[in-house]
């Protein structure tokens, strides 16, 4: 899991550094496609349930599941970059946002990125063998709550388990209480999954039947990372550094198994 969770972690570094005006959505999914065919790896989404490309690219209101396409990006556009890839059977799945340029919008876009990327990495930090999914679940809501903006945090959609299938029990909830749910243990794996709106986190599906976007037209935004828990500490299966900075910056242990 550790060597597709760096696959995907390179997938997604090299499409976010090609996020530019005037790319389509189609041409980040190619990006990402090729970097996943170079390095031997299968792509986990494409044909997944019928599933028609390599990543999920949502934009602005689209918070999930947004299926690239010939959709040119503009500044100030606020775009998540979803990614899996398999290698021997096993799977990593890790998302990014990004801004394009610095146009209308922009900063309070950057904002709501910032915020959901730390209520990821603080719901990763609140993981621990003999904890629950629940307290990750409450790590996330704590954080997203306490802060000055009041950010929506969509329900119906959830991190998840994951190891020789792209989706395992347990769901793993951005909504919760601490001590509630399935206990962590040794060789579990998770995909922790934060979506934050900027509005009313009311959403609906297209009708493409994959693409899912905010009632009231606000912006979404979503991050998310493969992490299972050693007796070492938390190890970050889809961070290049194996989340070693920002679990620091947490305050948790990092206990890697090795590369």
């Amino acid at each position: 899991m550790r060597k597709a969770g760096l696959v995907v972690a390179a997938a997604l570094q090299a499409t976010a550094a090609a996020v530019r005006t005037g790319i389509t959505t189609a041409e980040l999914d190619a990006v990402a496609a090729e970097v996943i065919r170079t390095s031997g790896a299968t792509p986990s989404f494409l044909d997944y349930h019928g599933y028609p490309a390599v990543t999920c690219i949502s934009v602005n209101s689209e918070i999930v599941h947004g299926i690239p396409g010939p959709r040119v990006l503009a500044d100030g556009d606020s775009v998540s970059i979803d990614c899996g890839a398999i290698v021997a059977g096993w799977h990593g799945d890790s998302a990014v946002t990004v801004q394009v340029g610095t146009g209308t919008g922009s900063a309070a876009a950057r904002e709501l990125s910032e915020a959901t990327r730390l209520a990821m990495w603080h719901g990763i930090a609140a993981a621990r063998l003999g904890g629950t999914v629940g307290d990750i679940s409450a790590a996330v809501q704590a954080y997203v709550r306490a802060l000055p903006t009041p950010y929506g945090i969509v329900e119906e959609y959830t991190g998840h388990g994951i190891g020789s299938a792209m989706h395992q029990p347990p769901d793993v909830p951005n909504l919760g209480g601490a001590g509630k749910g399935p206990k962590i243990v040794p060789g579990l794996a998770l995909a922790i999954e934060p979506m934050l709106t900027a509005g009313d986190p009311a959403n609906s599906v297209l009708d493409d039947d994959w693409t899912v976007v905010t009632d009231d037209g606000s912006l979404a935004c979503h991050w998310e990372h493969s992490m299972t828990v050693t007796d070492r500490g938390i190890w970050v299966l889809t961070s290049p550094d194996g989340g070693e900075a920002m679990l620091a910056e947490v305050g948790a242990p990092f206990g890697p198994l090795g590369d």
